[in-house]
């Protein structure tokens, strides 16, 4: 136990870069001791090498829980969809967000999904209240800051065990393994660029105190001044992503899969591809022989509107902070990092 040290500094600055706390050895206060998630060693993993071999390596997981009650977080991608043609008769849950004011064009293809496979939909209403409800309970299963998106899948995770739901599938990773971060890949980054340009707010610009990531970027430092960016993201983001999965439905009891986290390219990346235009050009493919009547959708992140939720909001105030921080230059995504670091800080160390 006392290989586990307090550093709140630390811990703070690596959530605002990384939205995760990169060392599992550090912790913001005594008692606390996040875990992250172990990804599966590569010897597990199932070679792939063609749109075929995906879905038919998908049936297979899928047939392991034929006898359990199956859920699915169904968005309105590619990803969850081609999931949802394994399941048929599985209850479908879709976020639906201010009403379904937001993106509804997602909700329609999400409903798409749902009928053409005879999935049962069911939505999962998330406001800014039910954002806040659930925002402690997933903290404090994490003993940290988290993700934007864990309060809400931890809001359907309890619907869905409310429903009997006993496995709920996820469509999380394919976007790492099958080339979905096109951003992230579009082009040979140097060192400083990709640190830069990953780095999701630097802890300079919010924090009084802040301390430097660097170091995590150092290990993938090749040729001086480049950098091995698949691999960093290979390790790196992959922890940050599945973690708030893994969190949030552990935090409500229930078992999850994800069958794309099984699977590796048995090739290297097409890198061309992807700069032109063809992102996850094997998910493009099987999606279109699981639904041949529709275009296929083009990549979103999972929905959440935090762009409208902290519109007006002052920016945090706690003495941790910076004074100077102007909050015009922050993203919605910024803004919840240091709304959320903030009201953690406030659980565990209240100022009277």
């Amino acid at each position: 136990e006392d290989k586990k040290m307090v550093d709140k500094k630390y811990c703070m600055s690596s959530y605002m870069a990384f939205r995760f706390i990169e060392d599992d050895s550090k912790n913001f206060y005594p008692g606390l001791h996040h875990q992250n998630i172990k990804p599966i060693p590569d010897a597990q993993r199932i070679l792939v090498q063609s749109a075929d071999d995906i879905g038919r390596r998908i049936a297979e997981q899928v047939e392991d829980f034929r006898n359990m009650k199956k859920g699915l977080l169904l968005s309105g991608g590619m990803d969850s969809a081609i999931v949802a043609s394994y399941l048929p008769g599985a209850d479908a849950y879709t976020f639906r967000f201010l009403g379904g004011e937001f993106q509804k064009e997602e909700l329609a293809r999400a409903e798409y999904y749902a009928e053409h496979y005879g999935l049962k939909l069911h939505y999962v209403d998330i406001s800014w209240d039910t954002v806040t409800q659930y925002l402690e309970p997933v903290m404090k299963a994490k003993c940290a800051p988290v993700h934007s998106i864990e309060p809400q899948i931890y809001q359907a995770a309890l619907q869905a065990k409310t429903d009997g739901i006993e496995i709920m599938f996820v469509g999380e990773s394919s976007d790492l393994i099958f080339g979905g971060m096109d951003q992230l890949l579009s082009q040979d980054w140097t060192f400083d660029g990709f640190m830069n340009r990953y780095i999701f707010t630097r802890p300079e610009d919010v924090l009084i105190e802040p301390e430097s990531m660097q170091y995590v970027f150092e290990r993938y430092r090749i040729n001086d001044d480049k950098i091995d960016f698949l691999r960093f993201m290979d390790d790196i983001f992959s922890i940050e992503s599945s973690s708030s999965y893994l969190n949030a439905f552990n935090a409500v009891g229930m078992n999850y899969y994800d069958p794309y986290a099984k699977l590796k390219m048995s090739a290297p990346l097409d890198l061309t591809r992807i700069r032109r235009g063809e992102s996850k050009y094997l998910i493009r493919e099987l999606f279109s022989k699981r639904y041949p009547d529709i275009k296929t959708p083009d990549k979103i992140p999972m929905p959440r509107p935090v762009d409208i939720y902290f519109k007006d909001w002052k920016g945090p105030s706690r003495y941790e902070f910076r004074k100077d921080i102007d909050m015009s230059k922050f993203t919605g995504n910024q803004k919840w990092q240091m709304y959320c670091l903030e009201k953690f800080l406030d659980i565990h160390e209240p100022i009277a």
